[in-house]
């Protein structure tokens, strides 16, 4: 398919191989197209955190195969891994990830910093990004002076300052309140708009339902994968 994104066939993990081996990921087949908003859901030793390393490029699987832009990743090396992860993906996590001593611009710059991009360009991007997330007038505030709500902006704003296709978005509601989550949502769902390819993992049926498919994942397999609106062509 021209415009498929992801593609996993048959991926296990297993740690601990032998005796008392934990298979976290058992035979897993999955494909994620362009401009999907997908949710993988899962309670507590799922495997749907395995499942979210693999699909950012943070581990390989024990077998099997993973093609990203029909790129081959699963056996790559961590400094091509590494290069993979910044030019694919923007990741947002439960728990902000925030540089305590620096400020949202400078949060939001650092990654841009990291992979070269020139100072003119890292200013522009970085407000864009805040501007993006309604932050850009706290920009030079520091995670401490700010809600848990503005601290996920700030990370979402880093996550997209080099417009990667893929947002892969951990727990990104799970210490927030409602009003908060509300906000994030609403932001993720923009970005969706726009063209990029949202994955959100959850153990929360609410935040799963608020996207176009629910891959659920129970004992390391897909145990259920509902589309409501069809992307693949």
């Amino acid at each position: 398919m021209e415009n498929t994104l992801i593609e996993i066939s048959d991926m296990c993990k297993i740690y601990n191989p032998g005796e008392n081996e934990v298979r976290a990921l058992d035979g897993v087949d999955l494909q994620i197209c362009e401009n999907e908003f997908v949710a993988i859901i899962g309670q507590s030793g799922s495997g749907k955190s395995t499942l979210m390393n693999m699909l950012g490029c943070l581990d390989v699987p024990t077998s099997g195969k993973y093609l990203l832009h029909n790129q081959d990743v699963s056996d790559l090396e961590d400094d091509e891994l590494s290069d993979v992860r910044n030019r694919e993906i923007g990741f947002i996590f439960q728990g902000f990830n925030l540089i305590q001593n620096m400020t949202a611009y400078e949060n939001v710059e650092l990654p841009l910093i990291y992979r070269g991009v020139g100072k003119k360009e890292r200013a522009e991007l970085s407000l864009k990004s805040l501007e993006k997330v309604g932050l850009a007038h706290r920009m030079d505030h520091k995670p401490a002076q700010m809600s848990g709500g503005q601290q996920q902006r700030v990370a979402i704003a880093r996550a997209i300052a080099q417009a990667p296709p893929i947002i892969l978005a951990d727990e990104p509601t799970g210490n927030l309140d409602s009003n908060s989550t509300k906000e994030i949502m609403q932001i993720l769902r923009e970005l969706h708009k726009e063209g990029r390819t949202v994955i959100i993992i959850t153990h929360d049926n609410e935040i799963a339902k608020q996207a176009d498919r629910v891959i659920r994942i129970s004992d390391g397999k897909i145990i259920e994968d509902t589309k409501i609106t069809t992307i693949c062509s």
